[in-house]
């Protein structure tokens, strides 16, 4: 084994970073290592000079060394002399020749298909560093109870379920959060299915790509609502059915537009994207005796109905349904966090089926841990107390946003007449909402251009989305008035 030491300059901690001193340090070593850089036999700083030069306490040093140790990334001698193992693991393999290479390969020809065919909805990363951001879908954290989260992640990580979920759950769901899903979520909006009739998703988009994929081929014939979300949109085109897109008004998709050759039609009723407008009960009614008439499928999308804060939300398209016509997709994502990801899809038994095995080719089944904890989330009563939380503050942001929009002159061309998280603006004659957007950064505020969720056109979208989720209420007048500022200036200039 060497006998060389290893400098302490190769160390650096951010005490502003959320990972840790401890886990730096040992990042630092780990990536060392892997990298080829430290190789066994070479001494580590003592922990007094480390954490002098580091300016932090000697235990945060010890304590990292000690949990490399117990990895087996370093050796400890009797003299608290830490070096690195000659049984860690093995670094990167050295490199046989050159990185580049000798010719281009055409990948663009390679590729048999293409998935690019919707607008992107863009959405910054850095979004909270912004003061106005009026961004749809993001979560507000001061909302969210991330201590009940951390105490069902524990739970979800105790021996005997993390016995069941180490195994290999082949294409089946975390039982305990269906069983949730069948006997707490459905029952509210009037919906009764069996363990049978439901697959856990990778969020409501990963579910209404499956039912399309299942019901749709080359010479079938679609349809969606316009404007509509633009993923919805791509996923009929690539199934390489026919798609009509038909013109939503203030009370959502009106059934009687609807082409007779129809074979699905995907439809937000409880609460039209990006709108937010409620199609009445006649409608829905209409939209189902045409089901029949037609022999047409319906895939329903009903995101975000626990926001109802104004009124309650009307029962879903599905528990109207007698004949077994209606797909009926849910999400956990909208009403806890997006990056949670996790949706359902309810549908017969037969759908169901084809459905796991579709999903199965795909990605066996969402991640194990996520199904159980989020499952304790539910159960446990955390889930009801965040929402009970959030339509409480989304009521009194509503309220204001409201008078903002009004004192500003600003058209509200949709919204929920039982809550949500956003209004739909129409702006002046001459609005580029795609040029606001952009040139709004300038001043803090962020906004969605409403020019994705519109098919098959290039012209100047006046329509845009802002959502009142991921703003404080003490900021949502100023960046109402920005926002009208914006607009008045591009159209004027």
């Amino acid at each position: 084994m060497l006998n060389r030491s290893i400098s302490e300059a190769i160390f650096f901690v951010d005490k502003s970073r959320r990972g840790g001193l401890q886990a730096q340090i040992r990042e630092t070593v780990v990536s060392g290592i892997l990298a080829g850089r430290l190789v066994p036999g070479m001494r580590l700083p003592s922990t007094r000079r480390l954490a002098d030069y580091l300016k932090i306490s000697r235990i945060t040093v010890t304590m990292a060394y000690q949990e490399l140790s117990a990895q087996g990334y370093v050796i400890a001698s009797a003299r608290s002399v830490y070096a690195v193992s000659d049984r860690a693991p093995v670094g990167r393999l050295q490199s046989t020749g050159s990185s580049s290479f000798d010719g281009k390969l055409d990948w663009e020809a390679r590729l048999q298909s293409k998935f690019s065919v919707a607008k992107t909805i863009r959405k910054p990363l850095d979004w909270r560093r912004y003061p106005y951001p009026f961004l749809y879908g993001q979560v507000d954290l001061s909302l969210f109870d991330l201590a009940a989260w951390r105490d069902c992640t524990r739970r979800a990580l105790a021996r005997t379920d993390f016995e069941f979920m180490a195994g290999d759950f082949a294409s089946a769901d975390d039982l305990q959060l269906v069983s949730y899903i069948c006997s707490r979520t459905l029952p509210r909006r009037g919906i009764e299915a069996g363990h049978d009739e439901v697959l856990v998703t990778v969020g409501a988009q990963n579910a209404i790509w499956i039912a399309i994929q299942l019901l749709l081929k080359g010479g079938s014939h679609a349809v969606c609502e316009n404007p509509c979300h633009p993923d919805i949109y791509a996923a009929l085109r690539l199934s390489g059915a026919k798609v009509t897109t038909i013109d939503v008004d203030e009370a959502g998709l009106p059934p009687d537009a609807l082409p007779e050759n129809a074979n699905v039609v995907v439809v937000t009723p409880s609460h039209h994207s990006p709108t937010g407008v409620r199609m009445p009960m006649q409608r829905r009614q209409r939209l189902l005796e045409l089901a029949e008439q037609r022999d047409f499928i319906v895939i329903e999308d009903d995101y975000e109905f626990e926001m109802n804060f104004l009124a309650p939300p009307s029962p879903a398209l599905r528990s109207l349904d007698r004949r077994g016509r209606v797909l009926y997709v849910g999400s956990f994502s909208k009403s806890l966090f997006p990056g949670l990801r996790l949706g359902y899809l309810v549908a017969p038994p037969a759908v169901i089926r084809e459905a796991r095995a579709l999903r199965a080719l795909m990605l066996r089944h969402p991640p194990g841990h996520l199904q159980r904890t989020a499952a304790y989330f539910l159960a446990l009563g955390y889930y009801d107390a965040v929402v009970g939380r959030m339509r409480s503050e989304y009521q009194k942001r509503y309220q204001v946003m409201a008078a903002a929009l009004e004192a500003e002159g600003m058209r509200i061309a949709g919204q929920s007449s039982f809550g949500g998280t956003s209004f739909w603006i129409e702006g002046p004659e001459g609005t580029d909402a795609d040029l606001l957007s952009r040139e709004l950064r300038n001043d803090g505020v962020l906004i969605e251009s409403g020019s994705p969720f519109f098919a098959g056109t290039e012209q100047t979208c006046r329509f845009f989305r802002m959502a009142y989720s991921s703003i404080p209420t003490n900021r949502i007048q100023e960046g109402v008035h920005l926002t009208r500022k914006r607009m008045h200036d591009l159209i004027v200039a």
